[in-house]
Parts: C-alpha cells; structure tokens; sequence
C-alpha cells in the first residue's frame, strides 16, 4: 500500500511535470489515501502513541527483580568489631506481595546479640494486609499507563478525523474552482463565437452595429470573470498542496496537469458510507475518538480513586523470613511449621488518626471523576446534535441539488428559444445576454450547491468520527 500511494504521489503529483495530451484526475479518495499516509501531521500522532508505549514500560519497571547488596565494616584502635556483608534478591508481585531472599555473612568481636553471627540465608514475603492490598502506587502507574496508551490512540483518531475533513474541505473548494473556471471557459468561446456571428450578419447589413457592441461587452465581462475563476483555482490548488506529502517528508505541490474528477464520477466513492442517521449516531456513541478519550480518562481517574481510597486504611503489613544456617534454607532442620523455629517475623501498624489527608485525597478524586463524567454527557450530546445537523444539512443540498439542477435546465431551455427567436429576427442581443446571464447564475449556484453537498457527505462521516 505505502508503494502504491507514493507511486501515485509521484506520478500525479511531483511539481515541474509537463502537461500532456490527457490531464491526470485526484478524487477525493486518493487525497485522502495520501494524507493518511503521508501528512507530517499524521506521522506526528503515531509518534504519541509510540511514546505512550514506552510509558507502559517504565511503568513496568517497577515490577522487575531487585539485586541489592550491603557492606559494612568497623574497625577501630585495633579492634575488629564486625564485618557484615549481604547480599539479596527481591521480587515485587502485581498483588502488593513481595519475595525476597538473601545471604548474610556477619564476622567480629563486636556484635548485635540479636544478629547471627557466621553465615546464614533466609527466604523471605512482605505483605500488605490493609492499606496496598488491592492497590498501590505501582499497580495503579501501570494500570494508568495501558490506559494512557489506549487514550493516546483515540487522539490520533480524533486528529486524523479533523484533519481529513480539513483536506476534504480543501479539496471540494479545488473541485468547485475547476468547475467555475471551465463553465466561463465555455462561455469565453460560446460568446467569442456569437461575437463573429454578429460581426458577419452587421457587415451583410442584416444587424446594427450596437448589436457587436453588446456582444463584445458580455464577451469581455465573461473574460475578466474567467481570468478571476483561473486564479482561484490556482490559489485553490496551492491550498490543497498542503495536504500532499511523499515520503521523503516533503510537501508535493500540485501540478497544473492534475484535475479533480467530475461531480458525478465522485458519486461512487460514498457508495459503502454510512448515510443513515440511526447507525451513524449509534457509531459515534460507541466509537467517536472524543467520546473514547473521555472514556479513557475515566478509567484512570477510577483507578486513581481506588488508590486514594487507601489512604483511608490503616498501614498494616507483615513480613515473614526464613531462616537457614549457611546458604541452605532447608538443609539442617527441613521445612518447619511457620512460627515453631528458624523465622523472624515483623508486623508494623500505622493508623494516622483523623485522616485529613486520605480524606481530601479521595474526595478530589470523587469530584474530579463526576467532573469528567459530566464533561463527557456534554461531549456526547454535542457530538449528537453534530451529526443530526450535517445530517439535516445533507438531506436539504441534497433536495437542493435536484431542484437546481430543474432550475438550470429551465433557464437553458429560455436560452435556447431565445436564441432561436433571435436567429429569426424576433429578438434581440440585449435579451440573449440576459437569459445567458440568468442561465449562467443559475449553474455557477449549482455547482456551489454540489460542492457543498459532497462536502456535507464527508462532514457527516466526519462528525460521527469515521475519517480515520
């Protein structure tokens, strides 16, 4: 796919081709293919999601096996008093329980009664019994981090959805220009023609020489007009150019040679769109990257809740070693009931007494994740209304479209009979020039219409969160 896409990047699209016998068309499709691809903007929010990544692993951290090693020794006025090495293996678990095992090897003339001397191993748990039971600081980091990374893949959604419909807007202004500009094109040489014919019939006396008056001066009006919808269409196609990027992370401006398609042949590529209301709002209920984010911030701030709520709990945590002459732990006397011989055990209780702290801790997370729900009712209904109006809005040009299609058709049958009358010596110049005038109105606000209608179907997609 990529070697497609920039094969049609540089086919299409590389500046400084030639024009040749066939202009080369870009519908809507392909240009949003390219921006998907290509867009620097695109490539930016992978990059975020990329670094939330890393974030996952450096939460992970925190749950990898520990060497630890201490060493101490005193000696002073010739006296020895001891000499303390120990080395230990710590292994944290996700529940809050952490194993751990170690040597100790303790020398001198100095001692701790309460310490061993010699050498002697234990195998060793620490376990939370009240506050970190359920949760800690590490388990809710790495919970927080998967979620993050979830949360920062719905962000790109929602900037690769707001920046295809950014080129898609760009591109139905491109296609509107074109067609302007070839509709004066076509009245340039439709009255160029009318002006020889009536320069033909003054000189055979059979029209006054007013008549090539009035045809010269619509002749020229349509020309400024043309020469106008000429440079907006060239402004239009330097818009658009900031959407085409290749792969070497440059901008592709867009070659006079590429043409967008017709109004028509762009039917087919919304054939597989969603286009009715029920689905699309179901859609973007379930899966509209700003409703996603606010589902993801809820995750982490309940799992930020659940952690506050330790603060309420009394610190009560246990540790149990085992213990072993030498560096066996079970050599000497096998394994032994827990508390009967060889252990050391340690229970430490903390209860802070008024709880101020764990009280606002938790109650700031309470609010701040009914403050998000509520941001997130909001988010939804606004993204429902959203889609209902480009919805109404694309039922309506759509209607729109058809009528003035009716419209300019009528104002083209006006024109014709006209210009029959006028062959017949019935009418007039100034009367042709009108009729043209109206007819011409009448196409130039169908092609604003159909812009717009095209647009609108792309702005619906959008508003339901489906351009990514």
């Amino acid at each position: 796919m990529r070697n497609f896409l920039l094969l049609i990047t540089m086919c299409l699209l590389v500046t400084g081709l030639k024009a040749q016998d066939s202009l080369r068309t870009l519908n809507a499709e392909q240009l949003l293919s390219i921006v998907r691809t290509y867009h620097p903007v695109v490539r930016q929010s992978a990059i975020a999601v990329a670094r939330s990544s890393t974030e996952i692993t450096q939460a992970r951290a925190a749950f990898d096996p520990v060497f630890n090693s201490y060493t101490s020794r005193k000696s002073f006025n010739g006296l020895d008093y001891y000499d303390y090495q120990s080395p230990e293996i710590r292994i944290p678990t996700w529940y809050g329980i952490e194993v751990y095992s170690g040597l100790e090897n303790l020398s001198g003339n100095r001692l701790d009664p309460s310490q061993t001397s010699g050498q002697s191993s234990y195998l060793g748990i620490q376990i939370p019994l009240a506050k970190n039971l359920l949760i800690d600081k590490r388990r809710a980091a790495l919970a927080q981090a998967k979620i993050m990374n979830q949360m920062s893949m719905a962000e790109q959604a929602a900037i690769v959805n707001d920046l295809l419909m950014e080129s898609m807007e760009a591109y139905w202004h491109w296609v509107k220009t074109y067609q302007l500009y070839l509709v004066m094109e076509k009245q340039v040489a439709i009255n160029q023609q009318r002006l020889d014919l009536v320069k033909q019939a003054y000189l055979l006396g059979e029209r006054p020489a007013i008549d090539t008056v009035e045809a010269l001066a619509q002749l020229q009006s349509f020309e400024l007009e043309r020469n106008q919808q000429w440079l907006d269409f060239q402004n239009a196609s330097l818009a658009l150019s900031a959407y085409l990027w290749n792969d070497g992370q440059a901008m592709v401006t867009l070659d006079d040679s590429v043409r967008p398609e017709e109004f028509q042949d762009n039917r087919t590529e919304l054939a597989t769109a969603s286009l009715r209301l029920d689905e699309l709002l179901t859609v973007a209920e379930n899966n509209h990257p700003e409703l996603r984010k606010y589902q993801f911030k809820l995750e982490v701030l309940k799992v930020e809740k659940k952690l506050k709520f330790q603060e309420l709990l009394p610190k009560v945590d246990l540790s149990y070693n085992h213990l072993a002459k030498g560096s066996q732990w079970f050599a000497t006397n096998g394994i032994q009931p827990l508390f009967e011989q060889n252990y050391q055990y340690g229970l430490k209780v903390a209860i802070p007494l008024r709880l101020s702290q764990g009280r606002g801790a938790y109650k700031e997370a309470r609010l701040k994740l009914e403050e998000t729900q509520w941001a997130q009712s909001l988010g939804r209904q606004k993204i429902e209304l959203k889609v209902r109006s480009y919805y109404n809005e694309m039922q309506t040009l759509k209607n729109q479209v058809s009528l003035q299609s009716a419209n300019f058709k009528n104002y083209q049958e006006l024109l014709k009979a006209e210009e029959i009358r006028f062959t017949n010596g019935e009418s007039s110049i100034f009367l042709i020039n009108a009729r043209e005038t109206k007819a011409l109105e009448a196409k130039e606000k169908l092609i604003d219409l159909q812009a717009k209608y095209f647009k609108s179907l792309y702005a619906l997609q959008w508003s339901a969160g489906l351009l990514n």
